[in-house]
């Protein structure tokens, strides 16, 4: 239908093809009671991710509709029709005549039908292996290839006649065009040679023979039309022997016609039938040099087909047959029967028809087949819940290392009690665990897209405990165990990512008795280190079990071996309370103050400090017995991050935990990075209580963050009027002793300067104290007048860099950087 371009679209393709402006049934290999087919469908892409379908426009029709395929066989039907009927009326006939005109008209204007629906019908673009649904798209390419002889040998015979000069108005002269629609022959003979349901040896004869009738037909046809149009009739070659035979019968004219074609054809010699003039000798040396080419190319082409070009279709059937008498041989049952040829007709679709993906990627380089799975794959295998928080590296390589493979609607994946040697991620399709019991099979779960099955007869070193069967054409990733395995062990923090995904998002979530017993056994099994998969002490720890921890600590592993933030084992065991298991690891040499990067609560989140040490996790934690265990053996705070375990906290209002920081040596007072101290936090909190134990353990009332904010400016800002009396009270207390040591050292009143912003005109001159440094002359800035400033100036203009060179009574000034002026 619309020529070679159209018939492209009927070759293997990647995509689900859809039905006229709906949205297709999942593709599937179809099936004809226990059989399948191997000419309808097409695979899914390689790596689709999810059920990849197609929505094709509205008023478009697939090339793979099963409405559409019923029509192109109906129109080989009269393709054949027109194969005989063209040449015989360009031979034999000159008028038209009555049933046959119609016929020939009823034919046409099937074709002319199947023009109009060649604009509908969408195709498969050869480059992106897309089927495209754009009428205007359809309408160019048709119009470009095949359209004009289509039309062409569409037209009516009375219309040709009417166009055609007087001495080519041959009844069947316009017909010989509709020769063109041979072309649909040649896919009919390409489906029909991979059909298993038909001889690949009687189809090759059927196609040979009617070649071989085509051609006998049409050279009786065209040489009596040379005897018909000679002037003198009775010397042609059948006017010879058969005068005056114009008034014989039609059937008597052809039959003789075919029977010179053929002994023409078969014998050296013409017998009684030969040529009588000038004309039927030429035309006899072209028909016989034509009959060496032909037989020369039809038996060259067989040859070259069979030994070559069909050794892969005659090894596919020589393995049906040898697969089916086997099953025969040995009384198989029926299901297994049909699993064995259904596995074995998809096996030759994915590797004939363009589709030989495995073979493909394994002639390439290693590079360029990772990168190929790394975009195919990577996106759905980091979805999956055993890899889940695995770093990038592993999970890059387990692409590398996975299969693509396709599996026929209901054909055993795995078997249950089988040893398990593999498992498989579903990438399109669905598949359904089954249980056996007592003989009766029972559907435990559907996997869909993006589901793992198989991984814990791997992991769990246990016979497969489902049978797992495809409900439609599914294609799966497969990762081998050896395989898997040798790339973990190279990183034992991902083995116990995976591990702890197995034993909490998949065991611990069913509630049932035979994974609750899978759990227990898998649970002993790790105890006593029987484990191939490398795991952490981290990962002991995690799960409070000191016996698998001891296991661990026997093989050599580094009892300091820390995690990406810096955490190790010990630090865990602390901020859990496991005290077997922080004993185990102190006496295997563990570090008790060593840093990690972020301190673990109680609920395992992690929070923004930063230096945490295990005592810090014991404290927080609350377990006194721990806190003991690692005091005795030289633990401490001050080797940490002691400003941040103060603000932590001072912001979880915990004055509890504040004073067991003093208890254990830690100082509250020393500030963070960003300059806060726990007072900051303390007095944006508004509790009183921790203010006050913080002025006792020495925190500083005037000491300024990076933004300039000491305790006192953020009390006065947020309105603490409590906390500001307390300062007050405080700087009081400070400001007498101070005075008292001072005279009793024999020293002078407080020195005071005059202070002003000249930058701020509504601003008046302020007396104080002089600060003890330079930070705290700009703090009076933006206390006293809200002015930032960048610099102190005298008031002639002269920068002052240090407190020391400032005397009693002298004039500052506040300025920006800006600021050129100068005050009198």
């Amino acid at each position: 239908m619309g020529g070679e371009g159209m018939e492209e679209t009927r070759k293997g393709a990647f995509y689900v093809p859809a039905m006229c402006g709906r949205q297709p049934p999942e593709v599937e290999l179809s099936r004809e009671g226990s059989h399948y087919s191997m000419s309808s469908g097409v695979l899914p892409a390689l790596g689709a991710r999810g059920n990849r379908r197609v929505m094709l426009r509205p008023f478009i029709i697939s090339p793979y509709d099963k409405g559409y395929r019923v029509w192109e066989t109906f129109l080989i039907i009269l393709v054949a029709y027109t194969a005989w009927v063209s040449p015989f009326e360009f031979g034999f006939l000159i008028k038209p005549t009555g049933p046959l005109l119609i016929a020939d008209d009823i034919v046409n204007g099937f074709f002319a039908i199947d023009i109009v629906l060649t604009f509908f019908l969408a195709y498969l673009d050869k480059s992106t292996y897309l089927l495209i649904d754009n009428p205007k798209k359809i309408a160019q390419k048709y119009l470009t290839t095949w359209f004009v002889l289509d039309v062409v040998s569409t037209i009516p015979s009375e219309f040709a006649r009417k166009i055609l000069p007087r001495k080519l108005r041959s009844y069947g002269f316009f017909n010989m065009l509709r020769l063109w629609r041979l072309r649909r022959v040649s896919a009919l003979f390409a489906r029909l040679e991979k059909d298993r349901h038909f001889s690949y040896f009687w189809v090759r004869c059927v196609k040979l023979i009617c070649v071989t009738l085509f051609a006998v037909h049409c050279a009786g046809c065209f040489y009596y039309l040379l005897a018909a149009r000679y002037p003198d009739p009775s010397k042609t070659w059948i006017g010879a022997s058969m005068p005056n035979f114009h008034h014989r019968s039609l059937w008597i004219r052809y039959v003789t016609s075919m029977y010179w074609s053929i002994t023409t054809l078969t014998t050296v010699g013409y017998g009684d039938l030969h040529a009588q003039n000038t004309r039927e000798m030429i035309f006899n040396i072209l028909y016989m040099l034509f009959n060496l080419g032909l037989t020369a190319y039809l038996i060259g082409n067989m040859t070259n087909l069979v030994v070559h070009g069909t050794s892969r279709t005659r090894k596919f059937r020589d393995t049906i047959q040898a697969a089916s008498g086997f099953a025969q041989r040995n009384q198989l049952p029926p299901r297994l029967q049909e699993q064995m040829l259904a596995h074995l007709c998809l096996k030759f679709r994915t590797d004939s028809e363009g589709l030989q993906q495995q073979e493909t990627l394994d002639v390439l380089p290693k590079a360029i087949r990772s990168g190929i799975s790394h975009y195919l794959f990577y996106n759905l295998v980091q979805r999956v819940y055993l890899f889940q928080g695995i770093s990038h590296d592993l999970l890059f390589q387990l692409v590398s290392e996975m299969k693509a493979e396709y599996f026929p609607p209901r054909e055993d994946v795995i078997l249950q009690n089988e040893a398990p040697t593999d498992f498989y991620i579903l990438v399109t399709g669905s598949v359904d665990l089954i249980d056996h019991k007592n003989g009766i099979e029972q559907v435990v779960r559907e996997a869909k897209s993006g589901d793992l099955f198989g991984e814990i007869g791997v992991l769990c070193y246990r016979p497969q405990l489902f049978t797992v069967r495809t409900k439609k054409l599914c294609q799966l990733l497969r990762l081998n165990r050896t395989s898997f395995l040798s790339l973990v062990q190279s990183n034992v923090g991902d083995g116990t990512v995976i591990m702890n995904n197995l034993l909490q998002q998949n065991l611990n979530e069913l509630k049932d008795p035979i994974m609750e017993g899978i759990l227990r056994e898998t649970e002993n099994t790790l105890a006593r280190g029987q484990m191939d998969l490398p795991l952490s002490l981290r990962f002991a720890v995690l799960r409070g079990d000191d016996m698998l921890l001891h296991q661990l600590l026997k093989r050599g592993l580094d009892p300091n071996e820390a995690d990406s933030s810096g955490h190790t084992a010990l630090h865990l065991a602390a901020s859990k309370g496991s005290e077997n298991c922080v004993i185990l690891l102190l006496d295997y040499g563990a570090d008790p103050n060593s840093c990690g990067k972020q301190a673990i609560l109680l609920d395992s989140s992690a929070t923004d400090s930063v230096g945490s040490t295990p005592l810090w996790e014991a404290v927080l934690g609350k377990h006194e017995h721990i806190i003991r265990i690692l005091v005795d053996n030289g633990g401490n705070l001050y080797q940490g991050d002691m400003a941040q375990y103060s603000c932590t906290a001072a912001e979880q209002n915990s004055l509890e935990l504040l004073k067991d920081i003093v208890l254990y040596g830690g100082d509250v007072t020393l500030p963070r990075k960003d300059g806060n101290t726990a007072l900051h936090l303390a007095v944006s909190e508004g509790n009183l209580e921790i203010v006050k134990f913080l002025l006792d353990q020495g925190s500083k009332i005037n000491k300024p963050n990076i933004h300039g904010w000491s305790p006192r400016d953020l009390a006065e800002q947020q309105g603490h009027e409590d906390i500001i009396s307390l300062f007050h009270s405080k700087e009081t207390r400070e400001n007498e002793e101070e005075e008292d040591g001072n005279q009793s050292a024999g020293s002078n009143a407080p020195r005071r300067i005059t202070v002003r912003c000249p930058e701020k005109l509504d601003s008046s001159s302020k007396l104080v104290l002089l600060p003890r440094s330079m930070e705290e002359i700009f703090s009076v800035g933006i206390k006293k007048f809200g002015f930032q400033a960048a610099k102190v100036v005298t008031r002639d203009g002269v920068e002052v860099d240090d407190v020391r060179i400032i005397r009693d009574g002298d004039h500052l000034l506040l300025v920006s950087n800006a600021w050129r002026g100068h005050v009198q």
